[in-house]
């Protein structure tokens, strides 16, 4: 059953690094099995806000809640699978497995001094084979392409058995003919397992057909709601001024 509460609740958020204000009168909800894009210009506060969202930064004014709490406090951060920008190419040259990689999402869930239960590698295996990686599972991370890695780090988020998915700039270090797939493997996993799924990106043609809801943010809340919406030339022109020009992306 789906939960009637917010799965996130931000309520007039404000945020400033020293005395620069990076967000300004922010309030918005996302309930369980939501599609979420955010988007804006470099330098709008995208990443910011998911920072707050995660409890690693505490907002200047206004209220955060995840699952009805504040994330700074919340216990069960596993709840939330975070891929973080350019873990991709961070992470190439780590001298581990895919499966060691992927089982390494686990430990949230662990107690203190547990070791890896049956349930905790079914966990892990069950995320392999959801990201399509299973047979990657031995292949040393630097090995696999940027598309592939992104799958490596979205099943070590999965294997959590999170109820939110977070991504911050999940194509960068993705080439373009694996973006496509990309996105058709996120809508999976939002329809078929019905995980509810933000992520940032700077792709505004992308992101308009591919999620369920946009946030657009450039320092405060420039539109939420229907994807179409972003396509607007208001809303381009606030989110990065005058002149600018959507670039369609041609079907492979």
């Amino acid at each position: 059953m789906q939960s009637v509460d917010p799965f996130i609740e931000l309520n007039n958020i404000g945020f400033k690094y020293d005395n620069t204000p990076v967000l300004e009168k922010l309030s918005f909800t996302v309930h369980e099995g939501e599609y979420l894009g955010i988007i804006g210009p470099n330098g709008g506060g995208k990443t910011t806000l998911i920072k707050l969202i995660l409890g690693l930064l505490v907002p200047t004014e206004g209220t955060v809640r995840v699952f009805g709490k504040d994330p700074v406090f919340l216990k069960e951060k596993y709840r939330i699978g975070y891929v973080p920008q350019k873990a991709v190419q961070d992470n190439k040259n780590f001298p581990a497995t895919v499966f060691e990689v992927v089982r390494s999402g686990r430990v949230p869930r662990l107690g203190l001094f547990s070791g890896f239960s049956k349930k905790d590698i079914d966990a892990v295996e069950w995320a392999m084979e959801v990201s399509g990686i299973e047979r990657y599972r031995n292949t040393l991370i630097g090995k696999l392409s940027g598309g592939e890695r992104q799958r490596v780090f979205i099943a070590r988020a999965l294997a959590s058995d999170p109820d939110i998915l977070v991504l911050d700039e999940p194509t960068v270090g993705v080439d373009i003919g694996a973006q496509k797939k990309f996105y058709e493997f996120l809508a999976k996993l939002n329809t078929d397992h019905l995980l509810t799924i933000l992520f940032v990106s700077h792709d505004v043609d992308m992101v308009s057909k591919e999620v369920k809801t946009v946030l657009c943010v450039n320092h405060n809340l420039v539109c939420y709601g229907m994807p179409q919406d972003l396509l607007k030339e208001d809303v381009l022109q606030k989110l990065y001024g005058e002149g600018v020009v959507k670039v369609n992306h041609k079907e492979q």
